[in-house]
């Protein structure tokens, strides 16, 4: 059995993602194949709160060049949107970065 640190890999922190903090909705980098259920038990354990829904989605690599060289491409990897439910505190991961 994997740990949750295994299913967790990173935050994904951006732009898109601080502004929804504010409906406790929080994003992060998932192993690719790791289920809903998973993450949400991942999520859980490692921060301490109640997840409401789990939204997974697959972002594709993109092609890359550098030079004349042949075409690469980025590695493709998994997003989940994990959304709290209300009476669950807050990530305070996220707390210092909006």
């Amino acid at each position: 059995m994997r740990s949750a640190y295994d299913i967790i890999i990173r935050p994904i922190i951006t732009e898109q993602s601080m502004e929804q903090t504010d409906l406790k909705k929080y994003a992060f980098e998932v192993a690719r194949d790791a289920g809903k259920i998973e993450i949400k038990r991942a999520v859980e354990e490692v921060f301490g709160v109640k997840v409401a829904k789990v939204n997974t989605l697959h972002v594709k690599g993109k092609e890359k060049r550098q030079g004349r060289h042949p075409a690469g491409k980025t590695a493709a990897w998994k997003k989940a949107v994990v959304r709290l439910t209300d009476d669950s505190k807050t990530i305070e991961f996220f707390e210092g970065m909006v």
